[in-house]
């Protein structure tokens, strides 16, 4: 910590503590005490059950999770090549060149997501490219909310690659193709897996523009939550989203275990 003292220290520890339990702690704590619920007319919820758990992991839920699953994988490989190879090329152009590029990437994201599903509705309704109705609409618009923060990412680790090590190949005689694949995608892999994980978090959580483009047989498990929470099946919802928050928890704890070998490495 920034901070030596001993009395700073614990100062800084009480006011994250204020912070972060009230803020953060305590509503997933309230949604996990609710998902073991069946009523709740006091001060912490009562009846006691497992049936909404036992509910979440079959049926329509299970078939909406393996979407959510299915979508955010593909949606992070594919921001991730392509955020990855405009970060490449944008390193090679000048510094306006490089000021443009950034601003195209960050567009998506600097919009309201329900104004970027508005957009890719009506894009894609229309022939010669008719994806309204399917499940490739919605994993091109969740590709299209989270490239921006794998370009972002992956921009700033080749700022901070050393020069020297794809020098040293070159001089050696490598191939621009080679110095790419054995130098500099090595050196960049623990930025790659991070936003990788970052990518697949957002688009497992992502709502707003789903609700927009999502087919009957497509739905998304966030989807899910807010189509049960709507009916007022709040502790069967509540359910969800901790098997939603387990699930994407336990994806990005496998990313960071290969962000530490590849960092070791």
């Amino acid at each position: 910590m920034l901070v030596h003292s001993k009395a700073g220290r614990w100062a800084a520890w009480s006011l994250f503590g204020l912070l972060f339990l009230p803020l953060f702690a305590l509503p997933l704590l309230v949604v996990v005490a609710a998902s073991f619920a069946t009523h709740w007319s006091g001060a912490l919820p009562s009846g006691p059950t497992t049936e909404n758990y036992a509910a979440a992991v079959r049926g329509e839920s299970l078939q909406a999770l393996t979407t959510s699953l299915v979508t955010a994988v593909v949606a992070s490989l594919l921001a991730l090549t392509v955020g990855t190879w405009a970060a490449l090329a944008g390193a090679a152009l000048k510094k306006r060149g490089r000021r443009l590029l950034d601003a195209l990437f960050m567009l998506p994201v600097a919009v309201p997501s329900v104004v970027v599903g508005l957009a890719v509705l009506v894009a894609f309704s229309r022939p010669p490219v008719l994806l309204n109705g399917t499940a490739s609409i919605v994993v091109l618009a969740h590709t299209v909310l989270v490239t921006a923060f794998a370009h972002q990412s992956v921009s700033a680790a080749i700022v901070r690659l050393d020069p020297a090590y794809e020098q040293a190949a070159a001089s050696l005689g490598a191939r621009p193709a080679y110095v790419l694949w054995r130098v500099r995608l090595p050196l960049l892999l623990p930025s790659l897996t991070a936003a990788a994980g970052l990518c697949f978090a957002l688009s497992m959580g992502e709502l707003s523009a789903t609700m927009m483009l999502y087919p009957p047989d497509w739905m998304p498990l966030p989807v899910r939550i807010f189509t049960a929470t709507d009916r007022g099946s709040l502790f069967s919802g509540s359910a969800v989203a901790v098997v939603l928050m387990a699930t994407t928890l336990l994806v990005l704890l496998a990313v960071s275990r290969v962000r530490t070998k590849a960092s070791y490495r």
